[in-house]
């Protein structure tokens, strides 16, 4: 699969912390149904985290500036 990263590295690190603390919470603290859906959406928003896509925003039209996706400031 090709795609263009569409999250700037400040929202990528955020994802991530924010998937896995929903996660952590779905394993550790809610149970049955509830659990599992809070469950898959932090590893859902881990996983826009780690790679750097997310297809919502895709279909929203948002791309970075092309300083941003070659890694400069």
């Amino acid at each position: 699969m090709v795609y263009v990263r569409n999250l700037p590295l400040w929202e990528r690190s955020l994802r991530i912390g924010a998937g896995t603390v929903a996660a952590a919470y779905a394993l550790l603290s809610v149970g049955g149904v509830m659990g599992w859906v809070i469950l898959a959406g932090g590893v859902g928003m881990a996983l826009t985290g780690i790679f750097g896509f997310c297809p919502a925003c895709a279909l929203a039209g948002r791309r970075l500036e092309k300083r941003l996706q070659q890694g400069r400031k």
